[in-house]
């Protein structure tokens, strides 16, 4: 953790340690989860082709998090990208969580003109203290006609807390002015990295107190 220049939470103790080796464990064997199970058996593909891997990072207590597809994944259509956004952390976005979050697309020549494509329905969104996370990393990811992402588990360090969510009141929704800006902001973040990488780009992102943080980049499959 020091070597990585990552902030421990809280303090040194056997306790606070047994809570992140706990998370570790839960991580890697979520590979053995009943999605991934049956998942792995609809296509074929046997658990001992899966490896796991397990990523450390520390939470951004964002108010809002996002992932953004440089390549439109709904019509192929490279021009335009698509953008899904949820209230809080971004495992109801990732993870298993009911509900839709909201999605908009934005055409790479006109980054300042977003269009909405869905409103949310997400009604759980979880929220953090400082803390870290475990995130599953498994090669099933990338696996060739194997849909692997959303089926393995990510654990937090500390308890996160579920809120149940009331768009009708949030800027995202009522406030156009904050929805464009934000919006924008977001597409152009993922125009810059996929120039950086000369490629379509699958990326994940928290927003918080309108500063957008970046937390993982990787070609789009």
């Amino acid at each position: 953790m020091r070597s990585a220049g990552m902030p421990w939470p809280g303090d040194q103790g056997e306790e606070r340690w047994n809570l992140a080796w706990q998370a570790i464990k839960k991580v890697w064997a979520s590979k053995w989860n009943e999605r991934a199970f049956i998942s792995c058996r609809k296509a074929n593909l046997h658990h001992n082709n899966l490896c796991m891997a397990v990523l450390i990072q520390e939470i951004i207590c964002g108010d809002y998090a996002f992932v953004i597809h440089t390549k439109n994944p709904l019509s192929g259509d490279n021009s335009e990208i698509y953008t899904e956004i949820v209230k809080g952390l971004g495992e109801t976005l990732v993870g298993a969580y009911p509900g839709r979050a909201m999605s908009f697309i934005t055409k790479k020549n006109n980054l300042k003109s977003p269009f909405v494509t869905g409103y949310p329905s997400k009604l759980i969104g979880l929220y953090s203290r400082p803390s870290i996370i475990f995130r599953s990393d498994s090669n099933g990811e990338d696996l060739e006609k194997y849909a692997g992402a959303g089926l393995y588990d990510s654990v937090a360090m500390d308890e996160q807390e579920r809120v149940v969510l009331d768009y009708a009141r949030d800027r995202l929704i009522v406030d156009k002015a904050f929805q464009l800006l934000l919006f924008s902001r977001i597409a152009e973040a993922g125009k810059i990295i996929e120039n950086l990488y000369s490629c379509a780009q699958d990326i994940e992102g928290v927003v918080k107190d309108g500063v957008i943080y970046v937390v993982q980049a990787r070609p789009q499959i």
